[in-house]
């Protein structure tokens, strides 16, 4: 067997001597050979594929415990263990990237030059939908709070009620945007302490997506896979994630989009508010509002059944709020209804004191 200094192994395969030593103290990369005498360490030939890999790994940054489970599999399954890895980097990057852009947005942000002063104008509906018995969602639209929350099990209606009705405490709130996501969020625990008394079930629970108005921005907080959408300019934008298990494996690398639309779990959510007492930690942001900006807020019994093309269509060819939210509603059932579906639309304007709804 061909052997290699530690010195010229570390040359061979770009690793250090000192990460050498390392990974040999880990398990992760043993010498083939170590002299009982000196303690100098010998590498076979054979091992320089091994520790190539290793140095690749940890130049993407993929911790060493990770490293240690691809250099067990072989190679079909360790690219696929790689693939699925550098797709959860990337997803974390990009929730990261919107952070940053929140914060250097509200550090450098500015007052609009002009006195033009924004308000919203809404509409919300629901329907039970062909299949289900009973309607599960809430739908909520006002001055200051919009959202919609999806019920599930037993008492879905009722968690789903509690959770909006506890978000309705923020009409009386003054909510300067800098402080809005620190009030959203302890709207939020109140909204979990409602869903708890009304649904003494750990399987009974709600989603919830809702945007609070600063008169200027919109506070969003999302939990589950309800979702939240910005048409801006014709184009559409979905600036929720969803909180589901089939989310997490597209992220991963693991589905496909495609795949996730049929997928039998594709209603699996790793996020709820729900009867039991574990805390949940809500997506929450700040989005500036232009004028002519419209916001749609949906249950996934439209966003599963109506894609994304069509809904900016429908949000596009209705100028008015209670039309857009009728013609979603009305594209819902055409495609058959199988769930509760429950929209809000809100435009943004320039107030001149007009009648808010529609």
């Amino acid at each position: 067997m061909e052997m290699l200094t530690i010195g010229a192994f570390a040359n061979a395969c770009r690793l250090s001597p000192k990460a050498l030593r390392l990974y040999d103290e880990l398990e992760l990369l043993r010498p083939a050979r170590v002299d009982p005498e000196t303690g100098y360490r010998y590498y076979a030939v054979a091992q320089l594929e091994q520790a190539r890999l290793v140095a690749w790994l940890r130049r993407i940054g993929m911790p060493l415990a990770r490293i240690r489970r691809v250099c067990a599999l072989d190679d079909a399954s360790a690219a696929q263990e790689i693939r699925a890895y550098w797709a959860r980097v990337e997803a974390e990057t990009a929730g990261r990237r919107e952070l940053v852009a929140f914060l250097v947005n509200h550090l450098s942000y500015t007052p609009r030059k002009d006195t033009a002063m924004l308000e919203l104008r809404y509409s919300a509906l629901s329907d039970t939908g062909l299949v289900r018995p009973a309607n599960q969602d809430t739908a909520h639209a006002d001055a200051r709070v919009l959202a919609v929350a999806d019920g599930f099990g037993t008492n879905g209606a009722p968690a789903s009620t509690a959770a909006v009705e506890a978000l309705k405490s923020l009409d009386g709130e003054p909510l300067p945007g800098g402080s809005v996501l620190n009030l959203l969020e302890d709207a939020v625990r109140g909204a979990a302490r409602a869903v708890q008394v009304a649904t003494p079930g750990k399987d009974d629970g709600t989603t919830l997506t809702a945007m609070v108005w600063t008169g200027s921005q919109l506070g969003l907080v999302h939990i589950g896979d309800s979702r939240a959408y910005l048409l801006r300019d014709g184009e559409l934008f979905r600036i929720t994630h969803d909180h589901t298990m089939v989310q997490s494996m597209v992220d991963e690398g693991r589905l496909t989009p495609e795949e996730a639309v049929a997928h039998p779990q594709r209603a699996l959510l790793l996020k709820a508010l729900t009867g039991g007492a574990d805390s949940v930690v809500p997506d929450l942001r700040l989005c500036d509002a232009l004028p002519g900006d419209r916001y749609l807020l949906c249950s996934d019994g439209l966003s599963t059944v109506v894609a994304d093309e069509e809904l900016r269509r429908l949000l596009g060819s209705a100028p008015a709020p209670d039309a857009a939210v009728r013609s979603l509603i009305e594209a819902a059932i055409d495609a058959g209804g199988p769930d509760n579906v429950s929209c809000v639309v809100a435009n943004v304007v320039e107030a001149d004191g007009g009648q808010r709804l529609g």
